[in-house]
């Protein structure tokens, strides 16, 4: 097998699995709406980046690296905003549940 195929095959997975995540960032960082994402499958994600990662550092090959680097970020962005958001209808729903004295106070 010629040795340039097993990098030419990671690179197309990276690309491919990589931008996959873009469609997604930008709808929940356009929309502000990330009501359907899981937050828990998000951590998942992020942590299984964090340790291909790690593992393309320890192989030294450089398409595991920069992909799941790259996939990081954007899970991460998307991670970030979903704790964000959540946090913002957290409080929003709190404000609207206080007694009207204790909004006028």
């Amino acid at each position: 097998m010629a040795d340039w195929l097993p990098t030419l095959l990671a690179t197309v997975a990276g690309i491919l699995s990589t931008s996959s995540f873009v469609p997604q960032v930008l709808k929940a960082w356009r929309e502000r709406d990330t009501a359907a994402i899981s937050k828990r499958m998000y951590l998942v994600t992020v942590t299984a980046f964090v340790l291909w990662s790690a593992y393309g550092f320890l192989i030294g090959s450089w398409p595991l690296i920069v992909f799941n680097l790259l996939s990081l970020a954007l899970s991460g962005t998307i991670l970030a905003l979903k704790i964000r958001n959540d946090r913002s209808e957290t409080r929003a729903t709190a404000s609207q549940g206080e007694p009207e004295a204790a909004r006028s106070g």
